[in-house]
């Protein structure tokens, strides 16, 4: 399997630290202090997950050189679609890639990486040759905007890459992944019901879902602990090492939580790629948001080996070992 694209696509509109220091008891600097964070990209009502995940996917076809009918596959991770049954149909359809499969993958913040072993797996077996992986939230339609522990993280957006079957060599070199339901409360978006009587004999639910709900404290100890070790195997089946790496790209949670982990790799600043800063936390489009930022801003180059790792909701962890380049 090789890497041969990359594209991402934000909401044109945002809100600035300033901006939601108006609305709830916050501040500049008190938001960059604990997050990195300076703004977050928002779509409007007439912004739709299917059509940002459209246009970084025709953005990845572009630079792959593929046209969407070579596509077999399109993975979208997501954890907000614009149908409860799956948005990734709706791509396929925008994009024109007529003859490739579609579905929905849903592992919060661990999305894109979980999406972009599948696609590995699927490749390598010789099932498919051309696989579309996205990664793609608008999580602002989940956000309680009058919680300060929440309403400043997340952000909007999409990020794609292609796979595609090769005879050159594999460039996802390891991977590893985790789950741990026993933590699931520490971040969640949960389903909050009514009790409906249909008839004497039978009682269902109907509701809607809560706003997100997070245990900032647990989740900043949970990544902290868990990416490092998480990174650390999926490297140990790579037959690498930290020293071997060119890039660290972390889920943009937090800057914090990147600065720490890069502190237990002993990977210096000059090897992290971060854009938190400008996006916050955009879930599963985080890492493909950055990687393609990356790659067109010529910061990764053909044969660099990146560690990637999604963490997030699930609670769900996982690692990537990939190297960049045809």
């Amino acid at each position: 399997m090789t890497i041969t694209g990359s594209g991402s696509a934000t909401p044109d509109q945002f809100l600035s630290n300033n901006d939601l220091a108006l609305m709830v008891d916050t501040s500049d600097e008190w938001i960059k202090a604990r997050t990195g964070i300076g703004k977050r990209h928002l779509a409007s009502s007439s912004v739709s997950l299917s059509q940002l995940s459209a246009q970084a996917a025709s953005k990845a076809l572009e630079m792959s050189g593929l046209a969407p009918n070579d596509l077999d596959l399109i993975l979208l991770a997501t954890s907000s679609p614009d149908d409860l049954f799956g948005s990734a149909c709706q791509v396929q359809s925008l994009i024109g890639a007529s003859r490739a499969v579609a579905f929905d993958l849903t592992a919060a913040c661990s999305g894109f990486v979980f999406a972009l072993v599948t696609a590995a797996q699927y490749i390598r077996t010789g099932s498919y040759r051309n696989v579309l992986v996205i990664g793609a939230d608008i999580l602002s339609r989940w956000v309680d905007w009058n919680d300060r522990g929440t309403c400043i993280l997340f952000g909007d957006g999409a990020g794609a890459i292609v796979c595609q079957a090769t005879e050159t060599g594999d460039r996802l070199l390891g991977f590893e992944m985790c789950s741990d339901g026993s933590q699931n409360s520490s971040l969640n978006l949960g389903y909050q019901g009514l009790e409906k009587s249909l008839n004497t004999k039978a009682e269902i639910t109907q509701g809607n879902y809560q706003f997100i709900t997070m245990n900032g404290r647990e989740v900043y100890r949970f990544a902290v602990a868990k990416v490092p070790e998480v990174i650390e195997k999926a490297l140990y089946h790579a037959g690498l090492s930290a020293a071997d790496l060119d890039w660290l790209l972390l889920h943009q949670a937090n800057q914090r939580i990147i600065d720490a982990v890069a502190d237990r790799l002993k990977i210096t600043s000059e090897k992290v790629i971060s854009n938190v800063a400008e996006y916050g936390n955009t879930s599963a489009a985080s890492i493909p948001i950055a990687l393609d930022e990356a790659i067109r801003q010529r910061k990764v180059k053909d044969g660099d080996i990146i560690a990637t790792s999604g963490f997030g909701a699930g609670l769900s962890w996982g690692s990537a070992i990939i190297q960049w380049g045809k």
